[in-house]
């Protein structure tokens, strides 16, 4: 279920910059959650600079770009692992764009098990099926199992 989106300014941080910033957050987000890589999910939606204001001002008028992004864990996730993501986050995009620390803006979105859909089913039905499964399988390696 790791999901992060990345809002930033069209034009002001190159292709391979981004690229290296997708990377870079989908493989911290997989460490500090111990989740599989193949379940995180990245993205960067741009938006044109006369799009965007960032202190009452529109950046295609001279406000600085100012990137923030949100994610999304399952409720129940310990806080302090939102609070390493919020910070491993915002130290990439400072890292890979190059952007002031203090415009960078980030937050963590806990969802309901139930609210959130794997493959069109809750993600509190999977959780207990693959709570079940590892059981059985213990179960079954257990001597006499």
């Amino acid at each position: 279920m790791p999901i992060l989106e990345y809002r930033l300014t069209a034009g002001r941080h190159s292709d391979d910059q981004i690229g290296e910033l997708l990377l870079a957050s989908a493989r911290l987000y997989a460490e500090v959650l111990k989740s599989p890589l193949d379940r995180v999910r990245v993205t960067a939606t741009l938006h044109q600079p006369q799009h965007a204001v960032v202190a009452g001002r529109l950046v295609s008028d001279g406000a600085p770009s100012a990137p923030f992004f949100h994610f999304l864990v399952l409720e129940g996730r310990p806080v302090e692992e939102c609070q390493a993501l919020i910070t491993g986050f915002t130290d990439l995009v400072v890292s890979t764009l190059g952007v002031d620390r203090s415009l960078v803006r980030g937050g963590c979105w806990p969802i309901p098990p139930q609210l959130w859909g794997i493959a069109g089913t809750p993600a509190s039905v999977m959780r207990a099926q693959e709570v079940a499964a590892r059981a059985a399988a213990a179960a079954a390696a257990a001597p006499g199992g």
